[in-house]
């Protein structure tokens, strides 16, 4: 069963004058508990379309769904609702915020859903423990290691259990050891939690580790391919 499907989706942007085609007709179906890489070069178009699939763009047409839902049709309140319940996300520059704590960190996307206090806390506490962090708890991004840094955005995007992850260039601040660790530890939520992951990504080790790998150039699929779990 599909989780996100994408029909004949275009995008362009202004750009000095110019009108930059970033998507040229994307049809791509993600199978529910899918672990898939999107990959190629910069200006493919791999970052666009998971700004689109999550709701952070719009397309120019098209049809783009996402857990039932025809995300390309929706008003933003909408799809303000659909990212906190349905969608997680991880970014290349971790986006946490700087006064706050990892476990506050953690819990900000609860308080936002309304969950009590208690439950917020021991959710957030048990998801840093499974990522690794308990000794982090109060410690603010700017005392953490990129990688600690990741793991919290981890914790953060997983831990009101979304039915999809996007995740974009998320090892690019990494070495190679402790992006490797993520990826893992991803690959650990997803057979797990059954969460589909979804990466934008330049990095050989995201595709290695992908199940599903869908090659971009141009703002087009040029190559989509499954390999053997």
């Amino acid at each position: 069963m599909s989780i996100v499907e994408c029909k004949d989706v275009k995008k362009a942007y202004r750009q000095d004058h110019l009108f930059v085609q970033a998507l040229g007709g994307i049809t791509v179906t993600v199978a529910r508990g899918a672990f898939v890489a999107i990959a190629g070069p910069s200006g493919s178009g791999k970052t666009t379309l998971l700004n689109l699939i999550g709701g952070l763009d719009t397309a120019d047409s098209g049809r783009i769904t996402v857990d039932e839902k025809t995300v390309t049709s929706m008003r933003q309140s909408e799809l303000a609702v659909l990212r906190l319940y349905k969608i997680g996300f991880v970014f290349q520059s971790y986006n946490l915020i700087p006064v706050l704590s990892a476990l506050e960190n953690v819990e900000y996307v609860m308080l936002l859903q309304g969950v009590p206090q208690r439950e917020r806390r021991e959710r957030a506490c048990s998801i840093l423990d499974e990522v690794g962090l308990k000794e982090m708890y109060h410690r603010r991004p700017a005392e953490l290691s990129g990688g600690q840094q990741q793991r919290v955005a981890v914790a953060r995007a997983i831990v009101s259990n979304p039915s999809i992850v996007l995740a974009d260039e998320p090892t690019a601040n990494l070495d190679s050891k402790t992006g490797k660790e993520l990826l893992q530890l991803m690959e650990k939520m997803n057979e797990e939690r059954e969460i589909t992951f979804i990466f934008s990504t330049h990095d050989q080790m995201v595709m290695d580790y992908a199940r599903r790998l869908i090659i971009l150039r141009d703002g087009l699929v040029t190559d989509d391919r499954s390999r053997d779990p």
